[in-house]
């Protein structure tokens, strides 16, 4: 009987592809994407990673995208961060080259549901996870149940207005570079060397993502809220002022019973991608 999973975690930086046997991850590659502009060979790459890890026991294929899916058919459409895939037909693609069953679903999606099963949100039956790295993204489960809409696009709060552009644009990697000309990485290691500007900066951007909480709390209502990403990392640096942040919500006792914690396991990801082929 079969019982592998290729998972893909597809970004607009990286490609991760994982092999997933009994809900446990066996073996992972990671590789820069590249070609971004060049739909040809960026599917290329993909299959060439996959085709790294696919054996005789694989039972199916599933990916998760930074984009809005149609998961019925597999398709997906303007993926954040690589320009040439304004729709591109994933499933088939891949259903008629490795001849298994593929599916797709967005990146956050994938993330929430790995926490859900294995990470910080298990025994949660409300939760919502925000990924913070490049963008900000969410992803929702409501009564035990992924939560994608009608284009697994619920849950892209970071595409709301807020000041003078959006959620994201505060939220997000960007906000390092836009408003310090730096990269949050950067500014990471500077904090964690008590550097007073680099501490000041993630007070200002704690502010900014309790907003983001505040969007999430009034729109789902969750028990918790998992922080992902690459930026979740600096969590310590901006909890602080975030929570002072939110001391001002309309319905106080919402964020009292909130619990707002970081993810617990590096592989969300894939292994929620992995869930998404029938066991």
């Amino acid at each position: 009987m079969k019982n592998g999973i290729i998972a893909v975690d597809l970004g607009g930086t990286n490609i991760r592809v994982g092999l997933v046997e009994n809900q446990k991850l066996k073996k992972t590659i990671e590789k820069k994407l590249e070609n971004k502009n060049d739909l040809d060979n960026t599917l290329l790459q993909l299959s060439e990673t996959i085709s790294s890890l696919f054996n005789r026991q694989v039972k199916g294929i599933a990916i998760g995208v930074p984009s809005v899916v149609d998961t019925k058919k597999g398709i997906v459409y303007n993926v954040a961060n690589i320009p040439s895939w304004t729709e591109v037909h994933l499933k088939s693609i891949f259903e008629k080259q490795f001849n298994v069953p593929v599916e797709v679903n967005n990146d956050v999606n994938c993330f929430i549901l790995g926490e859900h099963h294995f990470g910080a949100a298990k025994g949660y039956y409300s939760a919502v996870g925000l990924a913070i790295g490049t963008g900000l993204g969410a992803g929702i489960i409501i009564n035990n149940l992924l939560l994608e809409g009608a284009n697994a696009g619920a849950g892209e709060i970071g595409l709301l207005p807020y000041l003078q552009h959006n959620l994201e644009f505060y939220c997000s990697g960007n906000f390092f570079s836009a408003f310090h000309n730096m990269k949050g990485k950067d500014n990471y290691n500077n904090a964690k060397n008590n550097d007073t500007k680099a501490l000041d900066i993630f007070n200002e951007f704690g502010k900014h993502v309790a907003q983001a909480i505040k969007y999430t709390v009034l729109a789902y209502d969750p028990e918790i809220i998992v922080l992902g990403g690459s930026i979740a990392e600096a969590f310590p640096f901006f909890e602080k002022a975030m929570n002072e942040a939110l001391t001002d919500f309309p319905y106080p006792n919402s964020i009292k019973k909130l619990t707002i914690t970081c993810a617990k396991n590096p592989q969300s990801h894939l292994l929620g991608a992995s869930l998404l082929i029938n066991n």
